[in-house]
Formats: structure tokens, C-alpha cells, sequence
């Protein structure tokens, strides 16, 4: 991505009296690696000003149409939310979480974009794809 792009990505996600705080950290870590992650009493809590690793992992996974109707499809103005599942992310793999909520609980995500508009960032991250590929502009 050779574009300036000023995004603020918040991120929280439960610890259950089941885990081990350190791994649901790893966890949010392993899709948000330049994350400020900080634990809390029962949550991970962290904030992050790119979301490239994502991008990548989107790609890597084939599932950009994925991603983009949940972008969309959970979008507020200028923001964006989603769900991921903890035990993908702790394997390195995105698996967004819609339906009935988790057992282990949903890594969320909300990401506030101030620069370009949201649909243009969210073409950078999550390019429209034509027979499962990205479309270049």
C-alpha cells in the first residue's frame, strides 16, 4: 500500500477464568502485530494504526469477498466492525465470527477511518476480486 492511510483500529477480546491471558494475547498479536496490547482484569484490550498484516492475511486466506461483506455489512459512518474467532487467530488464520457467538468468546474489532473514506480503504485492504481475485484498479 503506497497511500497514507489514518485508521484507528480497536481491539478487545474477553479472558475467561479458562485461559491463559497470555494466549488470547498471542492471539490478537498474531492478526494485529504492530497492536499497543494491554491486559486487563478478564480482557485484552488493544489499538492499532494499520491493518496491513490483516490485509495480507485476507489475501493469503482467499477470502477478501468474505471480508468485504462484513465490512460493509457491519459498517456506522465512517467506521467498521467485525468479530474474529480467538482460536484462529492464535493459529495465525482469520475467521470472522457471525452467527451464534463463540464458546471462547469473539476477538472485536472496530476500525474508525479518517482518511481516505472508508470505501476506499476498505478497496485497499480487501480489494473487490473478480472469479476469486483481486481486480486491479
Amino acid at each position: 500500500m503506497t497511500e497514507i492511510y489514518r485508521i484507528d483500529v480497536e481491539i478487545t477480546a474477553p479472558v475467561y477464568d479458562t485461559e491463559v491471558t497470555s494466549r488470547v494475547a498471542d492471539a490478537v498479536g498474531n492478526i494485529f502485530p504492530n497492536a499497543d496490547i494491554t491486559e486487563e482484569f478478564g480482557e485484552i484490550r488493544a489499538e492499532a494504526h494499520s491493518m496491513d498484516h490483516f490485509s495480507e492475511l485476507l489475501h493469503r486466506q482467499e477470502i477478501l469477498d468474505t471480508a468485504r461483506g462484513e465490512f460493509f455489512s457491519n459498517r456506522d459512518g465512517q467506521t467498521f466492525s467485525f468479530a474474529l474467532k480467538k482460536q484462529a487467530a492464535f493459529e495465525d488464520r482469520i475467521n470472522f465470527s457471525v452467527g451464534e457467538p463463540d464458546e471462547l468468546g469473539e476477538i472485536s474489532v472496530r476500525v474508525r477511518v479518517d482518511e481516505p473514506t472508508l470505501e476506499e480503504y476498505v478497496d485497499a485492504i480487501a480489494p473487490p476480486t473478480e472469479d476469486g481475485k483481486p481486480i486491479d484498479s
